[in-house]
């Protein structure tokens, strides 16, 4: 089975080029790009000039006046020049004087140009947000066409995952299975069960013992992902080395955001139905601490926000349609839709997300981190030769 069978410049001082910060700083009435909900500002700076933060703006803290002209440079494709070498200081006072030392410190700390919206989705925005308090809306603040979404979404998900995994019943045993034992009628309450004996000789396992069930386990998740994919009707509709770009690009960390539904927080296990995992079965496997540590890490993070299914499922679609993997004929397309996801979920924490105050942006900082797990997940599996000829799907994914 296969993907494709499922198918800057330099910087003058002054007079600066290009858009200038309007007066206050603002830009269109303060609207607020993905990532952008608001904290308390006291204590809080911006990371570009040090100027008085009020949230976070393309994935980093930072003012207003930073926020409006990282976006407007990045719209406009202007090119700065600076006579300095770039040597500019960029302060709240002097943050004016040389445009290209302050884009490319906006670029240094992390801001991040695949989160600037277009103009048409700041205007859908605008306009969800006028609906929301007039007749005839959809209850809980979402427009009928993100209703519409995130049903199309969690029905997907529904069809494409079984928690349970017991269509998983039939591959490779693994030699050794963490098992919770049940809990003992006869312990008290807030008491402790007695100890487990410690295992006979026959269970100890050897090192990579846990790699084919690995395997069989990678293989079948990935086949559930292209389920997921096939069931959005706008991925079907995109051309089959579109669709494979975008699968390799994201199914990894789709099966992340799809563990951590079974994740126990408190045990630190992943249970999958009759079989239950936890970080030392990934060692046995033959992956390292430097990416089974962050692993956990991530899976505790991401449980103690209490995701609702609808949320796991658009997170999933915005991993998917990320742009930065796809052919370059579709990702104007691929970039909209993208848009209209993050939009519906972040419209979803906010109407039907009780506490859900800087859920959103929590959730973007994750998707980084889980960003650099994938890359380093990548360079394991690469280098567990073994692995990638038990699973050419596994191999064709990480091409």
């Amino acid at each position: 089975m296969s993907l494709s069978s499922h198918s800057d410049a330099e910087c003058s001082p002054c007079p600066p080029q290009g858009p200038r910060d309007p007066p206050g700083d603002t830009e269109r009435g303060g609207d607020t790009e993905q990532g952008g909900d608001t904290e308390p500002a006291e204590d809080k700076v911006c990371a570009v000039c040090g100027d008085r933060a009020n949230g976070y703006h393309f994935h980093v803290l930072s003012c207003e006046g930073c926020k409006g002209f990282f976006r407007r440079s990045i719209l406009k494709g202007v090119r700065y020049s600076c006579p300095l070498a770039r040597r500019c200081p960029v302060t709240k006072a002097k943050r004016r004087q040389c445009q290209a030392c302050r884009l490319q410190k906006c670029l240094d700390v992390g801001m991040r140009r695949d989160m600037i919206m277009s103009e048409e989705a700041l205007r859908r925005r605008r306009a969800l947000r006028e609906q929301r308090g007039q007749p005839g809306g959809q209850p809980g603040g979402l427009t009928a066409e993100q209703q519409e979404l995130i049903d199309l979404l969690i029905a997907a998900h529904q069809r494409t995952f079984d928690s349970s995994f017991s269509q998983f019943a039939h591959y490779w045993p693994a030699v050794r299975l963490y098992i919770p034992s049940p809990p003992r009628s006869g312990v008290a309450a807030g008491g402790s069960p007695p100890p487990l004996p410690p295992p006979t000789e026959d269970v100890l396992p050897d090192v990579f013992s846990m790699l084919p069930h690995f395997a069989d386990l990678s293989t079948f998740m990935i086949q559930q992902v292209i389920k997921f994919a096939k069931e959005i009707p706008i991925f079907r509709s995109l051309p089959v080395d579109t669709q494979i770009s975008l699968l390799k690009g994201a199914t990894l960390q789709i099966c992340q955001i799809r563990f951590n539904t079974v994740f126990n927080a408190n045990t630190k296990v992943w249970e999958c139905g009759q079989h239950c995992y936890t970080i030392r079965d990934g060692a046995l496997a033959g992956f390292q601490q430097v990416y089974l540590e962050p692993l956990l890490k991530f899976h505790e993070s991401l449980r103690r926000l209490h995701l609702h299914e609808a949320e796991y499922a658009l997170l999933q679609a915005m991993l998917l349609f990320s742009p930065g993997h796809a052919d370059i004929a579709q990702r104007d397309l691929i970039d909209q839709f993208q848009e209209k996801v993050a939009l519906t979920l972040k419209s979803y924490i906010d109407h039907r997300h009780p506490k859900g105050r800087f859920l959103y942006p929590k959730l973007l900082l994750l998707l980084t981190e889980l960003q650099t797990l994938k890359v380093e997940n990548t360079r394991q599996i690469l280098h567990i030769h073994d692995l990638s000829s038990m699973t050419p799907l596994l191999s064709e994914i990480i091409s």
